[in-house]
């Protein structure tokens, strides 16, 4: 085969062109620190490297949700931790007034701080969250769970629907509470003998009145109930306790999932310096020797194979 003068000029130059672009390449990763500059340089690589980040982005919203998850459950223990603060009082007042020596001014008097208790409650029943949200109405977070009616006690106005939001690839966890979950109604054995439920604050306006009319029945019997509604709060309680600590579990076993998805993305993603300084060395001197053979060759003519 002939081979031209033009012929060898455009091999030399698609020779020079290769190692340029090999070289330039080379370079571009070195300043990204990345072995994939454009998805074409490895479809499979960038393929990888694009699933690992979508699951990393999965694990940053699941992560976000358990942070969600665990204020939420620890505004719910510090509001009920106040009420059984409260309620272990209006127990102490409760039994003070159950004694025979108290007159019905000093009862009365007692009634006074039990209505005050009784309305400090109804506050945190009806606590929101910091997003404005009440914490115990179930899934009607912008009404008050716990509604005042005329001549009555409050009644719990929520409904009894849990949501749960998505904390894991497989795993789920409730984000909110009813309000009978935390404040238990009681069951009240009626004069002919029926069971009757009883609201909490049905409980704590029935005991007010026995202590404002010195009515013994109710007295005692509300001393009994107020046991029932702190063996509900503690109930309550403990499965927040539960929830929190499921809270911790999962947040180790994101941390562990992120820390191995992030060594698995470096190996596949991240360049390796040593690597890539050789490579890009070795093209720099086959560039060099590129331009310097090619400089010699095209000074070649007819003349200088004749003697």
């Amino acid at each position: 085969m002939k081979i031209s003068t033009n012929l060898m000029f455009e091999r030399a130059a698609k020779q020079m062109t290769s190692s340029q672009t090999n070289l330039a390449k080379s370079q571009a990763q070195l300043a990204q620190g990345k072995q994939i500059i454009n998805p074409s340089d490895a479809p499979d690589q960038a393929s990888t490297v694009q699933r690992l980040k979508s699951i990393l982005s999965r694990q940053d919203s699941y992560q976000t949700a358990l942070n969600t998850v665990q204020n939420r459950l620890q505004g719910e223990d510090s509001t009920l931790s106040s009420v059984s603060d409260l309620l272990i009082r209006a127990k102490e007042i409760a039994v003070q007034a159950n004694n025979d020596t108290l007159s019905l001014d000093n009862r009365k008097a007692l009634g006074v701080e039990l209505q005050g208790l009784r309305d400090q409650m109804l506050s945190l029943a009806n606590t929101r969250d910091s997003s404005g949200n009440y914490l115990f109405a179930g899934s009607k977070v912008s009404q008050a769970p716990f509604m005042s009616i005329a001549g009555g006690s409050p009644q719990y106005a929520g409904d009894q629907t849990r949501m749960s939001v998505m904390v894991g690839e497989n795993r789920t966890m409730p984000i909110n509470r009813t309000g009978t979950d935390a404040f238990v109604p009681v069951n009240r054995t009626m004069p002919d003998g029926t069971t009757q439920g009883v609201g909490f604050f049905n409980v704590m306006d029935d005991l007010i009145k026995g202590v404002n009319t010195s009515d013994r029945p109710k007295m005692q019997g509300g001393l009994g109930e107020l046991d029932t509604l702190l063996s509900g709060l503690s109930m309550a309680r403990a499965n927040i306790g539960s929830g929190l600590k499921g809270i911790d579990q999962q947040t180790g076993v994101i941390e562990d999932t992120v820390l191995n998805l992030k060594t698995t993305l470096s190996s596949v993603e991240d360049l390796d310096y040593a690597s890539a300084i050789t490579k890009m060395n070795q093209q720099m001197l086959s560039l060099e020797a590129a331009q310097s053979s090619f400089a010699k060759i095209s000074q070649l003519n007819l003349f200088n194979y004749i003697k």
